[in-house]
């Protein structure tokens, strides 16, 4: 049995051609259409997010020249992510609620250092429109501890 991060379609426009993949604090959820039902608290690692050619440019111009996110025009049932009851299922045992404190403070403070060495050759487009959306959706919730 495999349980381990499987391929989406596009968050945006649904289509199964993706190109790039960017991950997002569990909290980041809640920003998302169709989030209502979600309870991110129970959300175990990562939330993953991939988009198609087309969608993957606008994204980047989005984030990167207009400073924004593209997370309310994500569809939350196309991203990847394990809820703790799945794990629970699979092995037959409860599991306390995560705390997702230490994973956030862990991306915030890798985005901001992607953020930080933004001039370096070595960090790609990709890492940089990552870094900015974790901060960006992270400072809309109030989630700022790294500071």
């Amino acid at each position: 049995m495999y349980t381990g991060r499987t391929d989406q379609p596009c968050c945006l426009c649904d289509d199964p051609k993706t190109v790039a993949r960017i991950a997002v604090p569990p909290r980041a959820v809640t920003l998302m259409e169709n989030a209502a039902p979600i309870a991110w608290r129970d959300i175990v690692g990562d939330v993953t997010l991939q988009f198609c050619e087309s969608d993957w440019e606008l994204v980047t111009e989005l984030v990167l020249d207009l400073g924004m996110h593209p997370l309310s025009r994500c569809n939350v049932a196309r991203a990847d992510f394990s809820i703790r009851e799945d794990f629970e299922a699979l092995l037959n045992s409860t599991r306390d609620e995560p705390d997702q404190t230490e994973q956030e403070d862990r991306m915030l403070a890798e985005a901001r250092a992607v953020i930080d060495d933004a001039d370096d050759p070595m960090v790609e487009e990709r890492d940089l429109v990552e870094a900015h959306v974790v901060v960006r959706a992270m400072a809309e919730l109030g989630v700022d501890r790294t500071a």
